[in-house]
């Protein structure tokens, strides 16, 4: 690498934890993010530690929502002496918000930044994609609100072409006022701009193109280099989100383990400072706390439930377990967050059945829910498959009202809430229905759903109860009605041989509308072809038993 120039270039952090990334924006909503495990505050010290390092002073580009639910973050970042700017509140890209709504996010975020740090916000960063020539308007509101300048601009192929001061540093003027632009780092002509500032870029491209391209910025260009990357590129073990393709996957976790090296030779070559101080202006300039004027969304609370009873009913939650030891974290952050919304109506118990994992799942129950008094751990010494774990786990429950929930929180746990009262005493099942007419399926992949439903079809030829559903371990049980049924299957096949031998004893069940999501963490255990073959041998048993023959 050529003797670079004593001058300062440009870094930027991006504070963002793995499930907020861009990529996960489909599968993983605002009002899932409190259920992941987080890892922010911690690769943010990570950061902060490689910078110190290297005494390198740098712009950090917080989330608000990270400010709001971990201010200490913030905290962290201000007292190492770099500068905090913000890139909004709920990771929006700008396209999906109206002149008002992308206001007040950036208001929002800036808030809560400042209330958490004390220090004054000058920057901003667009969450998600890049602004273009045509998204200037969003300047405009910017420098509205006293922001002194923006870093969302990312010359990519031919948005500026005939523009091509926009891949530099610039000041941005309208009605009076000036916001500067500090757009991150691009090569090529002005007709064909490839993105080159760092982050998935850095990791994707080879390690000599990285060299080479910021040596010839360095050594060409006047304007700084202004580079990038995510606090979570620092953590080659971040916990994998598999509801999403294979360039995503690609993306988000190709290369991490080579991020940090790379970062410690570019800040070992060169030299790195803020925007703020780039701009001469003063990140630690000290701000007044402002009230939070708009009320937080998605913290846990009891919400509304309209009790049928005058005291709490004890209910019991079976949930099978079967090497999901990378879903366990996500599922307690689950039931910490929804378990209180049945606490004015129920009065609940847990019971975790490990179905004899082969991976670390019984230590991990152990560890994250050992303790609680409410909760009871069942190791099976075979595995019986998901509806024999269903079944052992209602025959150790100590109340008539049981539920059953996947341990991969596909269908959200509140949704007992509605399938509860209708377990009537003449009724031994309650089952979630996302093929019902009111039900819904959020990304679940399209070969899943035509299989499920078509087996949905040939079961209501057979069955006496019509239903829309009949595939879903998500359900409500009259434990008296089911804790003596002997199942054939254990596994996935048992769980509608469970409703088809209720069935055939004449047993009402019943199903209630329901939101069924793709699986996010881990992978499922089903098996295509042996699911399928099963389905048919069963079908046919169930089939000779309703003509009045035998179900063995």
């Amino acid at each position: 690498m050529d003797e670079p120039k004593r001058r300062h270039h440009l870094m930027t952090v991006v504070v963002e934890d793995y499930y907020q990334h861009a990529g996960f924006t489909r599968v993983v909503q605002p009002d899932r993010w409190r259920r992941f495990e987080t890892r922010v505050e911690a690769n943010t010290r990570r950061a902060l530690d490689l910078l110190r390092e290297h005494g390198v002073q740098a712009t950090f580009f917080v989330l608000g929502w990270i400010a709001e639910q971990m201010p200490e973050v913030v905290r962290a970042i201000v007292a190492e002496g770099h500068e905090v700017a913000t890139k909004g509140h709920l990771h929006r890209p700008l396209q999906q918000m109206s002149r008002d709504e992308f206001r007040a996010d950036a208001l929002r975020s800036r808030r809560a930044i400042e209330n958490a740090g004390g220090v004054r916000v000058h920057g901003y960063r667009v969450a998600q994609g890049t602004f273009t020539p045509a998204d200037t308007w969003a300047l405009d509101v910017l420098a509205e609100e006293g922001f002194a300048y923006d870093s969302s601009f990312y010359p990519r192929l031919a948005n500026i072409a005939g523009q091509p001061w926009r891949r530099y540093i610039h000041t941005h003027r309208s009605a009076g006022r000036e916001i500067v632009e500090v757009p991150l780092a691009s090569i090529g002509l002005p007709w064909l701009s490839l993105p080159a500032a760092g982050g998935n870029y850095f990791r994707q491209m080879p390690d000599v193109v990285t060299r080479h391209v910021i040596a010839g910025w360095d050594h060409h260009q006047a304007s700084p280099f202004t580079t990038y990357f995510h606090v979570w590129e620092l953590d080659p073990d971040l916990p994998r989100i598999e509801a999403v393709g294979a360039f995503t996957r690609m993306r988000q976790y190709r290369n991490l383990d080579k991020m940090e090296g790379l970062l410690r030779e570019l800040m070992g070559t060169y030299r790195f400072t803020s925007i703020a101080r780039h701009l001469g202006l003063d990140p630690a300039l000290p701000v007044q706390p402002v009230p939070e004027a708009v009320p937080a969304p998605y913290r846990a609370g009891k919400g509304h439930v309209q009790c049928e009873h005058g005291e709490r009913r004890p209910f019991t939650i079976v949930i099978p377990a079967f090497n999901e030891e990378k879903a366990l974290p996500y599922l307690k952050n689950t039931l910490g967050e929804v378990l209180p919304a049945f606490d004015e109506c129920y009065d609940v118990r847990l019971v975790f059945v490990d179905d004899c994992s082969t991976d670390g799942t019984w230590a991990l129950l152990g560890e994250l829910f050992g303790s609680r008094p409410d909760t009871k751990l069942v190791k099976l010494p075979e595995n019986r498959g998901v509806a024999g774990a269903i079944l052992a786990g209602v025959r150790e429950a100590e109340t008539e009202l049981v539920g059953s929930i996947d341990c991969d929180c596909t269908y959200d746990p509140r949704q007992l809430l509605p399938m509860i009262p209708l377990l009537t005493d003449r009724v031994a099942m309650v089952t979630a229905s996302p093929y019902h007419p009111e039900g819904r399926v959020l990304n679940v992949p399209a070969w899943r759903l035509s299989l499920s439903k078509g087996l949905s079809f040939l079961y209501r030829r057979v069955l006496r109860n019509q239903l829309a559903t009949y595939t879903a371990c998500f359900r409500v049980y009259r434990r008296s009605a089911v804790k003596d049924v002997l199942l054939k299957n254990g596994g996935y096949l048992g769980v509608i041989e469970l409703l088809a031998r209720l069935d055939l004893k004449g047993e009402t069940v019943v199903e209630c509308p329901a939101v069924l999501e793709v699986r996010l963490m881990g992978h499922s255990k089903m098996k295509l072809a042996r699911t399928v073959w099963g389905h048919a041998k069963l079908l046919a048993r169930v089939a000779v038993a309703e003509a009045g023959g035998p179900m063995p």
